[in-house]
């Protein structure tokens, strides 16, 4: 089944040619079918690449997925047209008298500011107080999952004396745990990050279960034991080129930056990187959408909450 979007986004093209099964809502209408509704609070500064890439992971589900895309009205986009956020896009104040099955958060280059620092924060927690209510499972991707876990929970971040950059090995813990169901022991997860959640920090939580870590990167997977919040520290949904252009634009802006870790063969920056951690991304989101949202939401929403 496919992933549901609006008929001009511009991650359609490409999501088609890679044989992703994408509807346009004008075909969609003509469905008398209730697809799952999934927010995505978009808060990178490249949206449109960003778009795609989550778009990508929701698609490969064998559930019918309507995507509505939210922005924070409270900081100025200056990676985006705001043409594109005027169609594509909504606020918060338009969609919190609405309730959707699940919420994507995704990160933001914003993890060496204090919380409080950050332009938009007042606005992200009434976005995290309203999915309290008004969202059956939400999924914090990243920096959204360090402000997840901070407002929810009081578990703070913590500076790194350099950036958590590259692939790294992580175990499952609970593979009998749904969100990690057909997981394999041992899998390899992009992070890009400049601070961490601590496993001390969180073992401290008695409502979160530590789902999956990495003997280097630490946390990757926390989530409560109803899964209606989850929490992952590492960027799953990056394509095979997110890392590279990353690197290279830190090398260009003189910044300091090691090459990203088991990325390139050889480690050598000018062989192409294999796309080695594809099947657990795919996984990841299929699990969350089928065993997180779709057995588990109420089928009529008014009831949410």
């Amino acid at each position: 089944m496919p992933v549901r979007i609006p008929d001009d986004l511009p991650a359609a093209k490409e999501l088609e040619d890679e044989n992703i099964f994408v509807m346009r809502k004008s075909r969609a209408v003509h469905q008398d079918i209730r697809e799952l509704r999934i927010a995505v609070l978009n808060l990178m500064p490249t949206k449109i690449t960003t778009e795609t890439q989550i778009l990508r992971v929701l698609g490969n589900s064998p559930l019918q997925v309507d995507v509505r895309f939210i922005h924070m009205a409270s900081h100025d986009a200056r990676n985006t047209p705001s043409e594109h956020l005027d169609q594509f896009y909504e606020s918060l104040d338009d969609v919190l008298h609405e309730r959707f099955d699940g919420l994507v958060i995704t990160g933001a280059p914003v993890e060496t500011l204090p919380f409080e620092e950050v332009d938009y924060w007042p606005e992200l927690l009434r976005v995290l107080d309203w999915s309290t209510t008004n969202v059956w499972s939400t999924l914090h991707i990243c920096w959204g999952a360090q402000a997840g876990l901070w407002h929810h929970y009081g578990v703070p971040k913590h500076p790194l004396p350099e950036k958590m950059f590259g692939l790294f090995h992580h175990n499952a813990h609970d593979l009998r745990n749904p969100l990690l169901r057909g997981f394999d022991e041992s899998f390899l997860a992009p992070h890009s990050r400049h601070t961490e959640v601590r496993l001390a920090d969180v073992e401290k939580v008695p409502e979160l279960e530590i789902l999956s870590s990495s003997e280097l990167a630490g946390l990757y997977i926390a989530a409560t034991a109803d899964l209606r919040r989850i929490f992952v520290t590492g960027h799953p949904e990056y394509d095979r080129l997110t890392l590279k252009a990353e690197y290279e634009r830190d090398l260009a802006r003189g910044l300091p930056i090691a090459k990203p870790a088991n990325y390139f063969p050889g480690d050598d920056p000018a062989r192409a990187p294999l796309m080695t951690w594809r099947a657990h991304a795919h996984l990841l989101y299929a699990n969350w959408l089928n065993y997180c949202v779709y057995e588990e939401t109420p089928y009529d929403l008014a009831r949410l909450g």
